[in-house]
């Protein structure tokens, strides 16, 4: 009998027996070459396997894979918006890292609703993940304690909670950097766009600042730090509303480098211009910091940074590890927008 032409036309797709035949070796060989961690398998033998799979484009059975281990292989990440430059640059270090671990990531908006918030990660835990990362937890927010008592693994990524597992930036320093950026520019009167003082980011950020600030001596009006939400058009308004409070202030921190986009947009409706009239500091270094026609000094955040450590810490702690919360070290990037007194 002839081979059927259909069959050549769509041969079967390699499996773990059919790459251990042609090889010679056993299943649970090839199992382990194939995996993330090939323990007990020689180099020369993961090499030689690997490039066969490829070539007979070999794909993982991940629900085979699932049964084996009793795990979706699926985290699951919060954000407020993954349209925010920041977080979509944090999912993808976070998701980066699940790939390479053999995961996939679901992610889920809360658009910055506690009802949203509640109902999103229901719908992870439904889909029963193996694990969260949350990058929306805020002071009031009980999504951790919903966490807690289901007992999943999770991390905080960027945004940090006292006493949780978590990994972001020392964001105290990062704030305390910008303030000795400009007062070693000669700026004494400067405000704040203080970002969501709720999560951890907006608040330290702040704060950092103005512990700077106050222990060289100058004095910033509480009428100057005005918090908002992380986004252009309420940087623009918190902007707007610093400049009311002191309209003579030489120097602006913007908590994030996008409300630091809003803030040059309530200057520009004054007339002002930075940084000849007013130095401006962004936080978080985007790419969008560099472009701006006026190139934007900012705090380096190392966003894809925490989102691949985080990614990282929850799959140790998933695989029964005991990782600890980390604070990475933020850089100033000094561009054009400061400018001395």
């Amino acid at each position: 009998m002839g081979t059927d032409p259909a069959q050549s036309r769509h041969p079967r797709p390699a499996t773990l027996t059919s790459l251990a035949t042609e090889l010679g070796v056993h299943v649970s060989t090839v199992s382990r070459a194939l995996s993330t961690t090939p323990k007990g398998v020689s180099p020369a033998t993961v090499e030689a396997i690997r490039q066969l799979a490829h070539d007979r484009g070999y794909r993982s059975n991940l629900n085979a894979r699932a049964l084996r281990t009793g795990r979706s292989l699926v985290v699951g990440m919060l954000v407020p918006r993954l349209s925010d430059e920041v977080l979509a640059t944090l999912y993808e270090g976070v998701d980066d890292a699940a790939i390479e671990a053999g995961y996939a990531t679901l992610v889920a908006n809360t658009l910055n609703r506690s009802d949203l918030r509640q109902q999103r990660l229901d719908l992870l835990l439904d889909r029963q993940v193996d694990g969260v990362v949350v990058a929306d937890s805020l002071r009031d927010s009980n999504v951790v304690d919903q966490l807690d008592a289901t007992g999943i693994p999770y991390v905080l990524a960027l945004r940090c909670l006292p006493g949780r597992l978590s990994l972001g930036i020392d964001d105290l320093l990062g704030g305390r950097l910008a303030a000795q950026h400009l007062l070693a520019l000669g700026h004494t009167r400067v405000g704040v766009v203080a970002g969501d003082t709720r999560a951890s980011t907006g608040a330290e950020r702040t704060q950092g600042f103005l512990d700077a600030c106050e222990e060289a001596g100058v004095e910033v009006r509480a009428s100057a730090v005005v918090p908002c939400p992380f986004d252009v058009r309420s940087g623009a308004a918190a902007g707007a509303r610093v400049l009311d409070a002191d309209p003579g202030i030489t120097a602006i921190f913007a908590a994030s480098d996008n409300v630091a986009v809003g803030v040059l947009g309530a200057l520009r409706d004054r007339g002002r211009s930075v940084p000849d009239d007013v130095a401006l500091v962004g936080y978080n270094n985007l790419d969008l910091a560099a472009a701006l026609p006026v190139p934007l000094t900012s705090v380096d955040s190392r966003v894809a940074e925490v989102g691949r450590g985080a990614a990282q810490v929850l799959l140790e702690l998933i695989d029964g590890g005991s990782p600890a919360s980390r604070r990475l070290e933020p850089r100033l990037v000094v561009r054009a927008s400061s400018h001395p007194a």
